[in-house]
């Protein structure tokens, strides 16, 4: 219990702290969220990969298994949320925002962060972090986007196109390129690439928090409490299970562990918003399901450590 007290305290209400100020400064300023949206995608989060990658010793194996592990969750998590959305007879609006709200994972802006304080020593479990969160980014841009755009049947769209489009990708791939050529990066290089990396931190987790200080909070409904439910219990639940069925330990094991736990991803309520299909819902699960979290992400890393550690 003492080990979940200061995982907690050390580490969730952290981040919490930054959101609820960014939330603040939000509502006292109204910041400029498109620009700082843009400085996060277009050079912090590249920036973060490709340090990661850079400072980490990954083999063929370990990527093999993350792509895999991966593959096979979302997968689960889709059927599953297929099955809810059957069950309940919902209509287009309501699946597109249920299935969203259950496979896509809030992985960058709070996983990376929360991975950043858990494996700040440990730049493996980071590595796999930025891993998940371009595997995530592919699903957000193809089956996310594909369900929003499916409710009022406008066309599919260049998904893959836009996948293609997130320097992420492209920051990993060079980050493996100088690793695997072993070229050695320059101090007047490397230290603005450490500032910047060591800035993404608080700059996320400010925007997030500005991101949700107006989200529209209602009424509990059923959707929202069985949303949570797939986002936070049955992910993770299923993550587990896989773990075991794998073989997988140690950095790995807890690294994939954790990232199943994250919240519902903010990408969900910008598809419910921008293809108008119940909005305030969808924000409200994005809003919920981040601060349930505090406490469900707070039991997994402890579970984690226990496990795997």
């Amino acid at each position: 219990m003492q080990i979940l007290f200061n995982i907690i305290m050390g580490i969730i209400l952290p981040l919490l702290i930054l959101v609820a100020v960014g939330a603040l400064l939000q509502r006292k300023f109204t910041l400029d969220l498109k620009t700082l949206s843009k400085i996060l995608t277009y050079l912090l989060l590249p920036v973060v990969a490709f340090v990661n990658i850079y400072e980490s010793n990954i083999n063929i194996s370990i990527l093999f298994d993350v792509l895999f592990f991966q593959g096979i969750l979302s997968i689960l998590l889709m059927i599953f949320s297929y099955s809810v959305v059957k069950l309940l007879k919902l209509d287009k609006g309501m699946s597109a925002v249920y299935k969203n709200s259950v496979v896509l994972i809030n992985s960058g802006n709070y996983g990376i962060p929360v991975s950043q304080m858990i494996f700040h020593q440990h730049p493996l479990g980071m590595t796999i972090q930025i891993i998940v969160m371009l595997i995530q980014n592919f699903i957000t841009y193809t089956y996310g986007l594909m369900n929003s755009v499916s409710v009022h049947a406008k066309g599919k769209g260049a998904a893959f196109g836009q996948f293609l489009k997130l320097p992420m990708l492209y920051a990993l791939l060079l980050g493996v390129f100088l690793k695997a050529l072993n070229i050695r990066i320059p101090n007047v290089l490397w230290q603005p690439l450490e500032n910047l990396a060591n800035a993404f931190l608080a700059i996320a987790l400010l925007t997030l928090g500005a991101q949700l200080a107006y989200v529209q909070f209602k009424k509990f409904n059923k959707l929202l409490l069985l949303s949570i439910f797939g986002r936070l219990f049955v992910s993770p639940a299923l993550a587990l299970g896989l773990i075991f069925v794998l073989g997988l330990d140690g950095i790995v094991a807890q690294s994939l562990f954790i990232a199943s736990s994250f919240p519902s991803s903010r990408n969900s309520a910008q598809f419910a918003l921008e293809f108008d299909h119940h909005p305030e819902l969808a924000g409200q699960i994005v809003l919920v399901s981040t601060i349930v979290s505090s406490l469900t992400v707070g039991v997994v890393i402890y579970a984690a450590e226990v496990l795997f550690g």
